[in-house]
Formats: C-alpha cells, sequence, structure tokens
C-alpha cells in the first residue's frame, strides 16, 4: 500500500509497553474514513491484531530493513 498525505503517523519505537499499544487505540478512537494510521514500532504488536479484528479494523504488517515494524490501520468497508 502507497502512504498518503492523510496517514496519521504514529511512531511508537522504543516505548516500553504498554505504552504503544495505548497511543494507538488513542489514535483509532479519532481516525476518521478514509485515513489509516502508519505506526512505526520495534515488535510485532500481537495483542493490537486481536483488537483490530473485533473492531472493524484492517490492517497489514511489514517488516522494515531495520527488523522494525510497520502497521498500516485502517476501517474495514
Amino acid at each position: 500500500m502507497k502512504n498518503t498525505e492523510q496517514d496519521l503517523l504514529l511512531d511508537v519505537r522504543g516505548l516500553e509497553p504498554p505504552e504503544p499499544l495505548e497511543r494507538v487505540l488513542d489514535a483509532l478512537a479519532v481516525l476518521e474514513p478514509g485515513q489509516r494510521i502508519r505506526m512505526l514500532i520495534d515488535r510485532q504488536p500481537h495483542p493490537l491484531y486481536g483488537i483490530l479484528d473485533n473492531n472493524n479494523f484492517q490492517y497489514q504488517a511489514n517488516t522494515l530493513p531495520d527488523y522494525r515494524y510497520e502497521i498500516l490501520i485502517w476501517h474495514r468497508n
């Protein structure tokens, strides 16, 4: 997926749990249809995936060249 100007960048690299999860949940609460969250994180956020599945969101997880992760999150249609 291509990054767009509407993407909300959420860089939580270097933060200790549970702060990355708390920040993405706050961002999900204000995410508008057509927008995506581009989350940069040091580890796979496995607990987040179940939350997204259960709350009508889709996501795509990509491993970056530096072995960190980019998670794109958007509203399921």
